[in-house]
Protein backbone atom coordinates (compact mmCIF):
# COMPACT_ATOMS: atom_id res chain seq x y z
CA UNK A 1 0.00 0.00 0.00
CA UNK A 2 1.47 3.35 -1.04
CA UNK A 3 1.40 6.47 1.12
CA UNK A 4 -1.14 7.95 -1.29
CA UNK A 5 -3.60 5.07 -0.95
CA UNK A 6 -6.78 6.25 0.84
CA UNK A 7 -6.94 4.78 4.35
CA UNK A 8 -10.49 3.57 3.93
CA UNK A 9 -12.59 0.90 2.29
CA UNK A 10 -15.35 1.72 -0.16
CA UNK A 11 -18.70 0.53 1.18
CA UNK A 12 -20.93 -0.82 -1.58
CA UNK A 13 -24.04 -1.90 0.35
CA UNK A 14 -26.52 -0.21 -1.98
CA UNK A 15 -24.82 -0.89 -5.31
CA UNK A 16 -27.32 -2.40 -7.71
CA UNK A 17 -30.34 -1.60 -5.53
CA UNK A 18 -30.75 1.92 -4.12
CA UNK A 19 -27.85 3.03 -6.31
CA UNK A 20 -28.38 1.98 -9.92
CA UNK A 21 -25.62 0.13 -11.72
CA UNK A 22 -24.57 3.14 -13.79
CA UNK A 23 -24.03 5.32 -10.70
CA UNK A 24 -22.32 2.46 -8.87
CA UNK A 25 -19.84 1.99 -11.70
CA UNK A 26 -19.13 5.74 -11.78
CA UNK A 27 -18.20 5.60 -8.10
CA UNK A 28 -16.06 2.49 -8.61
CA UNK A 29 -14.26 4.18 -11.52
CA UNK A 30 -13.61 7.30 -9.45
CA UNK A 31 -12.41 5.24 -6.47
CA UNK A 32 -9.91 3.47 -8.70
CA UNK A 33 -8.73 6.77 -10.21
CA UNK A 34 -8.26 8.19 -6.70
CA UNK A 35 -5.99 5.32 -5.74
CA UNK A 36 -8.56 3.35 -3.75
CA UNK A 37 -7.70 -0.21 -2.80
CA UNK A 38 -10.29 -2.00 -0.63
CA UNK A 39 -13.87 -2.57 -1.79
CA UNK A 40 -16.22 -3.97 0.86
CA UNK A 41 -19.41 -5.87 0.10
CA UNK A 42 -21.44 -8.88 1.31
CA UNK A 43 -23.48 -11.68 -0.20
CA UNK A 44 -26.62 -10.29 1.47
CA UNK A 45 -26.33 -6.76 0.00
CA UNK A 46 -28.92 -5.56 -0.30
CA UNK A 47 -31.81 -7.95 0.28
CA UNK A 48 -33.88 -5.24 2.00
CA UNK A 49 -33.64 -3.01 -1.07
CA UNK A 50 -34.48 -5.70 -3.59
CA UNK A 51 -37.91 -6.85 -4.76
CA UNK A 52 -36.60 -10.42 -4.57
CA UNK A 53 -36.01 -10.15 -0.81
CA UNK A 54 -32.58 -11.70 -1.36
CA UNK A 55 -29.10 -10.21 -1.79
CA UNK A 56 -26.27 -10.55 -4.30
CA UNK A 57 -26.83 -7.34 -6.26
CA UNK A 58 -23.74 -5.52 -4.96
CA UNK A 59 -21.39 -8.43 -5.69
CA UNK A 60 -22.87 -8.76 -9.17
CA UNK A 61 -22.27 -5.09 -10.02
CA UNK A 62 -18.71 -5.22 -8.69
CA UNK A 63 -17.94 -8.46 -10.53
CA UNK A 64 -19.11 -7.13 -13.88
CA UNK A 65 -17.16 -3.91 -13.32
CA UNK A 66 -14.00 -5.85 -12.48
CA UNK A 67 -14.33 -7.89 -15.66
CA UNK A 68 -15.23 -4.98 -17.93
CA UNK A 69 -12.39 -2.81 -16.60
CA UNK A 70 -9.85 -5.64 -16.23
CA UNK A 71 -8.66 -4.23 -12.90
CA UNK A 72 -8.91 -7.19 -10.51
CA UNK A 73 -5.19 -6.95 -9.73
CA UNK A 74 -5.52 -3.28 -8.73
CA UNK A 75 -8.08 -3.68 -5.95
CA UNK A 76 -8.74 -5.87 -2.93
CA UNK A 77 -12.17 -7.39 -2.48
CA UNK A 78 -13.78 -7.93 0.92
CA UNK A 79 -17.08 -9.81 1.20
CA UNK A 80 -19.10 -11.63 3.86
CA UNK A 81 -21.27 -14.64 4.64
CA UNK A 82 -23.81 -15.40 7.34
CA UNK A 83 -26.59 -12.83 7.07
CA UNK A 84 -28.28 -13.70 3.79
CA UNK A 85 -31.93 -14.72 4.30
CA UNK A 86 -32.72 -18.32 3.46
CA UNK A 87 -36.14 -17.24 2.22
CA UNK A 88 -37.19 -13.95 0.65
CA UNK A 89 -37.94 -11.25 3.24
CA UNK A 90 -37.17 -13.66 6.14
CA UNK A 91 -34.41 -11.72 7.96
CA UNK A 92 -33.71 -12.06 10.87
CA UNK A 93 -35.83 -15.13 11.54
CA UNK A 94 -34.23 -17.30 8.85
CA UNK A 95 -30.62 -16.58 7.86
CA UNK A 96 -27.94 -18.79 6.36
CA UNK A 97 -25.59 -18.86 9.37
CA UNK A 98 -22.02 -20.14 9.48
CA UNK A 99 -22.32 -23.90 9.05
CA UNK A 100 -19.47 -25.49 7.09
CA UNK A 101 -21.51 -26.53 4.05
CA UNK A 102 -23.26 -23.16 3.95
CA UNK A 103 -20.02 -21.18 4.08
CA UNK A 104 -18.29 -23.28 1.43
CA UNK A 105 -21.28 -22.96 -0.89
CA UNK A 106 -21.66 -19.23 -0.19
CA UNK A 107 -18.06 -18.30 -0.98
CA UNK A 108 -18.25 -20.08 -4.31
CA UNK A 109 -21.49 -18.26 -5.10
CA UNK A 110 -19.82 -14.95 -4.17
CA UNK A 111 -16.78 -15.73 -6.31
CA UNK A 112 -19.10 -16.46 -9.23
CA UNK A 113 -20.91 -13.13 -8.83
CA UNK A 114 -17.64 -11.29 -8.32
CA UNK A 115 -16.11 -13.04 -11.35
CA UNK A 116 -12.88 -13.78 -9.52
CA UNK A 117 -11.03 -16.88 -8.31
CA UNK A 118 -10.54 -15.65 -4.76
CA UNK A 119 -11.25 -12.71 -2.49
CA UNK A 120 -8.80 -10.83 -0.32
CA UNK A 121 -10.88 -10.84 2.89
CA UNK A 122 -13.81 -13.08 3.84
CA UNK A 123 -15.86 -12.16 6.88
CA UNK A 124 -18.21 -14.07 9.13
CA UNK A 125 -20.94 -11.44 8.89
CA UNK A 126 -22.81 -12.15 12.14
CA UNK A 127 -22.70 -14.63 15.00
CA UNK A 128 -24.13 -18.10 14.65
CA UNK A 129 -24.33 -19.56 18.15
CA UNK A 130 -25.57 -22.85 16.68
CA UNK A 131 -21.98 -23.47 15.54
CA UNK A 132 -19.11 -24.08 17.94
CA UNK A 133 -16.15 -21.72 17.89
CA UNK A 134 -13.74 -24.52 16.87
CA UNK A 135 -16.03 -25.43 13.97
CA UNK A 136 -16.24 -21.84 12.73
CA UNK A 137 -12.48 -21.37 13.07
CA UNK A 138 -11.89 -24.59 11.13
CA UNK A 139 -14.42 -23.72 8.42
CA UNK A 140 -12.88 -20.33 7.70
CA UNK A 141 -9.32 -21.57 8.09
CA UNK A 142 -10.04 -24.15 5.41
CA UNK A 143 -11.06 -21.40 2.99
CA UNK A 144 -7.59 -19.86 3.29
CA UNK A 145 -5.93 -23.26 2.91
CA UNK A 146 -7.94 -23.86 -0.28
CA UNK A 147 -6.88 -20.50 -1.72
CA UNK A 148 -10.42 -19.12 -1.85
CA UNK A 149 -9.54 -16.11 0.32
CA UNK A 150 -6.28 -14.51 1.39
CA UNK A 151 -7.54 -13.51 4.85
CA UNK A 152 -10.51 -14.04 7.16
CA UNK A 153 -12.26 -11.69 9.56
CA UNK A 154 -15.13 -11.46 12.03
CA UNK A 155 -17.90 -8.88 11.68
CA UNK A 156 -20.33 -8.15 14.53
CA UNK A 157 -18.62 -10.57 16.90
CA UNK A 158 -17.44 -9.79 20.45
CA UNK A 159 -13.75 -9.61 21.30
CA UNK A 160 -13.84 -12.76 23.43
CA UNK A 161 -15.12 -14.75 20.45
CA UNK A 162 -12.25 -13.54 18.26
CA UNK A 163 -9.69 -14.37 20.95
CA UNK A 164 -11.10 -17.86 21.48
CA UNK A 165 -11.30 -18.53 17.73
CA UNK A 166 -7.71 -17.45 17.17
CA UNK A 167 -6.41 -19.60 20.01
CA UNK A 168 -8.17 -22.53 18.38
CA UNK A 169 -6.72 -21.64 14.97
CA UNK A 170 -3.24 -21.43 16.45
CA UNK A 171 -3.63 -24.86 18.01
CA UNK A 172 -4.77 -26.27 14.66
CA UNK A 173 -2.02 -24.49 12.74
CA UNK A 174 -4.59 -22.79 10.49
CA UNK A 175 -5.21 -19.20 9.44
CA UNK A 176 -6.48 -16.90 12.16
CA UNK A 177 -9.06 -14.12 11.98
CA UNK A 178 -6.91 -11.06 11.31
CA UNK A 179 -9.58 -8.34 11.40
CA UNK A 180 -12.73 -7.25 13.24
CA UNK A 181 -15.46 -5.24 11.50
CA UNK A 182 -17.70 -3.36 13.92
CA UNK A 183 -19.80 -0.21 14.15
CA UNK A 184 -17.76 2.81 15.24
CA UNK A 185 -17.87 6.58 14.86
CA UNK A 186 -16.89 9.71 16.76
CA UNK A 187 -20.18 9.75 18.66
CA UNK A 188 -21.11 6.79 20.81
CA UNK A 189 -24.52 5.59 22.02
CA UNK A 190 -25.36 4.89 25.63
CA UNK A 191 -24.37 1.26 26.30
CA UNK A 192 -27.67 0.47 28.03
CA UNK A 193 -29.92 1.66 25.18
CA UNK A 194 -30.50 -0.36 21.98
CA UNK A 195 -29.58 1.50 18.81
CA UNK A 196 -32.50 1.76 16.41
CA UNK A 197 -31.75 -0.14 13.21
CA UNK A 198 -28.79 -2.03 14.66
CA UNK A 199 -29.49 -5.75 14.22
CA UNK A 200 -26.33 -7.11 15.84
CA UNK A 201 -26.13 -7.34 19.65
CA UNK A 202 -22.33 -7.32 19.55
CA UNK A 203 -21.94 -4.99 16.60
CA UNK A 204 -20.52 -2.00 18.46
CA UNK A 205 -16.77 -1.46 18.69
CA UNK A 206 -15.73 -1.40 22.35
CA UNK A 207 -12.68 -0.66 24.45
CA UNK A 208 -12.21 -4.41 24.72
CA UNK A 209 -12.19 -4.95 20.96
CA UNK A 210 -9.71 -2.10 20.57
CA UNK A 211 -7.50 -3.62 23.28
CA UNK A 212 -7.61 -7.01 21.56
CA UNK A 213 -6.66 -5.39 18.24
CA UNK A 214 -3.73 -3.51 19.74
CA UNK A 215 -2.34 -6.48 21.63
CA UNK A 216 -3.02 -9.30 19.19
CA UNK A 217 -2.29 -7.76 15.77
CA UNK A 218 -5.90 -7.65 14.62
CA UNK A 219 -7.08 -4.90 12.26
CA UNK A 220 -10.15 -2.83 13.07
CA UNK A 221 -12.62 -1.85 10.36
CA UNK A 222 -15.49 0.52 11.16
CA UNK A 223 -18.87 0.53 9.47
CA UNK A 224 -21.38 3.41 9.69
CA UNK A 225 -18.53 5.81 10.59
CA UNK A 226 -20.52 8.86 9.47
CA UNK A 227 -23.84 7.81 11.04
CA UNK A 228 -25.64 7.94 7.67
CA UNK A 229 -24.93 11.63 7.20
CA UNK A 230 -26.07 12.87 10.62
CA UNK A 231 -22.93 14.97 11.20
CA UNK A 232 -23.91 17.39 8.44
CA UNK A 233 -27.62 16.83 7.93
CA UNK A 234 -29.77 17.92 10.87
CA UNK A 235 -32.82 16.55 9.06
CA UNK A 236 -31.39 13.09 9.73
CA UNK A 237 -31.71 12.83 13.52
CA UNK A 238 -29.50 10.52 15.49
CA UNK A 239 -31.07 7.44 17.08
CA UNK A 240 -32.37 8.00 20.61
CA UNK A 241 -29.44 6.05 22.08
CA UNK A 242 -27.14 8.96 21.13
CA UNK A 243 -29.18 11.48 23.11
CA UNK A 244 -26.94 12.14 26.13
CA UNK A 245 -24.60 14.93 27.35
CA UNK A 246 -21.50 13.30 25.90
CA UNK A 247 -22.92 13.65 22.40
CA UNK A 248 -23.50 17.40 22.81
CA UNK A 249 -20.02 17.93 24.24
CA UNK A 250 -18.38 15.95 21.45
CA UNK A 251 -20.31 17.76 18.74
CA UNK A 252 -19.20 21.13 20.14
CA UNK A 253 -15.53 20.10 19.94
CA UNK A 254 -16.05 18.59 16.50
CA UNK A 255 -17.55 21.84 15.22
CA UNK A 256 -14.66 23.79 16.71
CA UNK A 257 -12.03 21.74 14.87
CA UNK A 258 -14.09 21.56 11.71
CA UNK A 259 -14.12 25.36 11.56
CA UNK A 260 -10.46 25.70 12.54
CA UNK A 261 -9.25 23.20 9.93
CA UNK A 262 -11.74 24.29 7.22
CA UNK A 263 -12.94 20.68 6.93
CA UNK A 264 -16.42 19.21 7.00
CA UNK A 265 -17.29 17.51 10.28
CA UNK A 266 -17.49 14.16 8.48
CA UNK A 267 -13.97 14.66 7.14
CA UNK A 268 -12.66 15.33 10.64
CA UNK A 269 -14.35 12.15 11.85
CA UNK A 270 -12.71 10.03 9.13
CA UNK A 271 -9.29 11.55 9.76
CA UNK A 272 -9.72 10.98 13.50
CA UNK A 273 -10.53 7.28 13.02
CA UNK A 274 -7.31 6.90 11.05
CA UNK A 275 -5.42 8.67 13.83
CA UNK A 276 -6.47 6.22 16.56
CA UNK A 277 -4.17 3.68 18.14
CA UNK A 278 -4.72 1.06 16.91
CA UNK A 279 -5.68 2.59 13.58
CA UNK A 280 -9.30 2.15 12.50
CA UNK A 281 -10.12 1.73 8.81
CA UNK A 282 -13.47 3.37 8.03
CA UNK A 283 -15.81 1.75 5.52
CA UNK A 284 -17.36 4.69 3.70
CA UNK A 285 -20.53 4.38 1.66
CA UNK A 286 -21.27 7.23 -0.74
CA UNK A 287 -23.94 8.03 -3.28
CA UNK A 288 -21.93 10.39 -5.48
CA UNK A 289 -18.42 10.93 -6.81
CA UNK A 290 -18.29 14.28 -4.98
CA UNK A 291 -18.91 12.57 -1.62
CA UNK A 292 -16.25 10.00 -2.46
CA UNK A 293 -13.68 12.68 -3.28
CA UNK A 294 -14.30 14.40 0.07
CA UNK A 295 -13.91 11.11 1.95
CA UNK A 296 -10.69 10.17 0.17
CA UNK A 297 -9.26 13.63 0.84
CA UNK A 298 -10.06 13.27 4.54
CA UNK A 299 -8.29 9.92 4.88
CA UNK A 300 -5.14 11.41 3.41
CA UNK A 301 -5.02 14.18 6.02
CA UNK A 302 -3.07 14.09 9.27
CA UNK A 303 -4.83 15.92 12.08
CA UNK A 304 -2.80 18.14 14.42
CA UNK A 305 -1.87 16.31 17.61
CA UNK A 306 -3.80 18.92 19.63
CA UNK A 307 -6.94 18.15 17.64
CA UNK A 308 -6.63 14.41 18.15
CA UNK A 309 -6.13 14.83 21.90
CA UNK A 310 -9.01 17.27 22.37
CA UNK A 311 -11.44 15.33 20.16
CA UNK A 312 -10.66 12.07 21.95
CA UNK A 313 -10.98 13.65 25.39
CA UNK A 314 -14.31 15.35 24.69
CA UNK A 315 -17.44 13.97 26.28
Amino acid sequence: MSENTPRMALGTMHFGTRLPETRSREILDAYLDLGGLWIDTANCYAFWGSETGLGGQSETVIGQWLTDRGVRDRVRISTKVGAEPTRPHSFPDAVEGLGKDTVHRAIRDSLHRLQTERVDMYWAHMEDRAQTIPDVAATFGDLVAQGLTARIGLSNHPAWYAAAANVNAQQRGSARFSALQLRESYLHPRPDVPVEGEDHPHGMMTAESKDLAGRCDVELWAYTPLLTGAYEHPERPLPEAYEHPGTHNRLAVLRKWSDRLAMKPSQVVLALLNAQQPTITPIVGVSSVAQLSEAVQATRLTLPEEAVEELNAAG
